[in-house]
C-alpha cells in the first residue's frame, strides 16, 4: 500500500536510505542457518554441502545423522533421494536508524544437488520499524495468495508498508532462526533490560515490548526466561490478572515446570479465597499434587454443597452451550483405535474431568466460546481431553490422567491436525446465509 500519513512516509524514506544487507552477513547466515544434508543413493552418501561421495563402511552407518568423510561435518540423511534439494530459513539483521529501532527479516534459500556445492540466494522480505513507545510499523514483501503456505514471499515484489493490523498476520510472527550477532541497539532498550539474546523469541516481539510493556521489562530483568516467554508467546496466559503472584515466585526464584496448570491452580486458590500474595500458596514445592488435591476438594464441595445447585447450572449450561457447538455435534475421527470426539453435554465435561482427574469440568471449559473441547477414547475409556481454539485452529492443550499426556499423546495430536479441516467447514456452514 502507498504511504498516507507522515509517519508512514518518514518510515518508507528512511527505508530507501538503509545501507544493503552486508556480504558478510549473507556469508555468515550460510555457515549458520543451514542443517548440513546429505542422501543414500546406489549404495553411497553423498555430502550435499561439500559434493563428495563415499561408501559406508557398514550397514549401521546407513542411518539419520552420519559424518562426512572429507568436510567432517554432521550430516542429517535425507528422507527422499531425488535430483535436487531445497531448504528455506530465516535470519534477522537489528539494527537502528533515527530514533527508530529496526528488525529485518533475511529469507534465505539454499539449493543442493549430488555432487555439487550448494547454491544460496538471500533476499530481504520484511523490515519491522519500532519507535520509542514500542510502536511497531511493518514494511514487507507481497505473497502468494493462492499458496497454502503464509510466507510464498513474490521475491520480485517491493518493500512496501503494511497497515497497522499486520501485526495480527502470521507472517508478522515469523521467528529468525538466528540473529546477526553485529547488534545496534537504542540505549533505551539496555536500559530496560536487554544485553544480547532473544530467547528464542521473535526479535520484533521482544524489542517492541521491552519498548512499552513494563510487565516484559521486569520478567527480563528477573532473569527467569521462562516467564518471559510466556508472556509474550503464549495467547492464551493471563500473567497480568496473576501479576502479584508471579512476583512472589520470581523473589523467591521459584521455577514453574508448567504454566497452563499453574494458572488453573492460581483460579482454584481464587476460588478457595486463599491468599495469592503468601509464598506457601502460590510456590508450592509440588505444583501438580497440589493442583490435583484442590480439584478434588473442589469437585467434593460442589457434590455435597451444591449438587442442586450444579444441577440447575446444568441444566442452564447446556442450552446455550449447545447453542454455541451444535454445528460440531456428531463430529468424530477415529484411526488405529483411537476415536476423538466433540464434548456435547455438559454432564459428558463432568464425567471427563472424575476419569482423567484434571478441571474441564470444575474451571467451566464449557463456557469458553472461542474453545472447543474434544475427548480422545481408546477401547471406550477417555485417554485425553482437547481444547482446540476456534479462531487460530490450534490446539491449545491435550491432556490426560491428572494432566499428563497419555502414552497415546502423539497419535492424538496427529490424528487433531489430519482433521482440522473438518471443524473449518462446519464453522463455514454455520456462517452461511440461510437460502430462501
Amino acid at each position: 500500500m502507498k504511504p498516507h500519513t507522515a509517519i508512514e512516509k518518514q518510515i518508507v524514506a528512511l527505508s530507501e536510505s538503509l545501507a544493503p544487507i552486508p556480504p558478510e552477513m549473507h556469508t555468515w547466515a550460510e555457515k549458520t542457518i543451514f542443517l548440513k544434508w546429505g542422501v543414500l543413493s546406489r549404495g553411497k552418501f553423498h555430502c550435499l554441502d561439500c559434493g563428495h561421495a563415499w561408501k559406508p563402511e557398514s550397514e549401521k552407518q546407513s542411518a539419520k545423522f552420519t559424518a562426512c568423510s572429507a568436510c567432517k561435518g554432521k550430516l542429517k540423511i535425507h528422507g527422499c533421494n531425488q535430483v535436487h534439494f531445497k531448504e528455506i530459513e530465516y535470519s534477522a539483521v537489528v539494527t537502528c536508524l533515527s530514533d527508530f529501532q529496526i528488525v529485518r527479516i533475511v529469507c534465505s534459500t539454499k539449493q543442493m544437488k549430488k555432487n555439487c556445492l550448494p547454491a544460496y540466494s538471500h533476499t530481504e522480505v520484511m523490515q519491522h520499524w519500532i519507535n520509542p513507545k514500542g510502536e511497531v510499523r511493518t514494511l514487507s514483501r507481497s505473497t502468494n495468495v493462492f499458496s497454502h503456505a503464509y510466507d510464498a514471499w513474490q521475491y520480485y515484489s517491493p518493500l512496501e508498508i503494511r497497515p497497522k493490523d499486520f501485526q495480527k498476520s502470521l507472517k508478522y510472527r515469523i521467528s529468525p532462526y538466528r540473529v546477526y550477532p553485529r547488534l545496534k541497539v537504542l540505549p533505551v532498550l539496555k536500559r530496560n533490560g536487554f544485553k544480547t539474546a532473544f530467547y528464542d523469541i521473535a526479535p520484533q516481539i521482544l524489542l517492541s515490548s521491552l519498548l512499552k510493556d513494563s510487565i516484559a521489562e521486569t520478567l527480563i530483568k528477573s532473569g527467569q526466561v521462562s516467564w518471559l516467554r510466556y508472556y509474550l508467546q503464549s495467547a492464551d496466559q493471563h500473567i497480568m490478572r496473576n501479576w502479584e503472584a508471579v512476583k512472589i515466585c520470581l523473589k523467591k526464584n521459584y521455577i514453574v515446570s508448567d504454566f497452563g496448570i499453574w494458572e488453573d491452580y492460581m483460579e482454584l486458590l481464587r476460588w478457595f479465597k486463599k491468599d495469592l500474595n503468601s509464598a506457601l500458596y502460590v510456590c508450592p514445592e509440588n505444583l501438580n499434587f497440589e493442583h490435583d488435591k484442590l480439584v478434588q476438594r473442589k469437585q467434593q464441595l460442589q457434590r455435597i454443597k451444591y449438587l442442586k445447585k450444579m444441577r440447575l447450572e446444568i441444566l442452564e449450561a447446556q442450552g446455550l452451550y449447545a447453542e454455541q457447538k451444535k454445528q460440531f455435534f456428531g463430529l468424530c475421527f477415529t484411526q488405529a483405535g483411537i476415536t476423538i470426539s466433540v464434548l456435547e453435554k455438559i454432564s459428558e465435561f463432568l464425567e471427563e474431568g472424575d476419569s482423567l482427574k484434571h478441571c474441564v469440568f470444575t474451571n467451566g471449559y464449557y463456557h469458553k466460546k472461542d474453545s472447543l473441547i474434544l475427548s480422545a477414547k481408546s477401547c471406550n475409556q477417555s485417554v485425553e481431553t482437547i481444547e482446540l481454539s476456534l479462531s487460530r485452529m490450534e490446539i491449545i492443550q491435550c491432556r490426560g490422567l491428572k494432566n499428563k499426556p497419555s502414552i497415546h499423546h502423539k497419535q492424538i495430536l496427529n490424528l487433531i491436525s489430519k482433521n482440522l479441516y473438518q471443524i473449518r467447514e462446519r464453522m463455514k456452514k454455520r456462517k452461511m446465509p440461510a437460502v430462501n
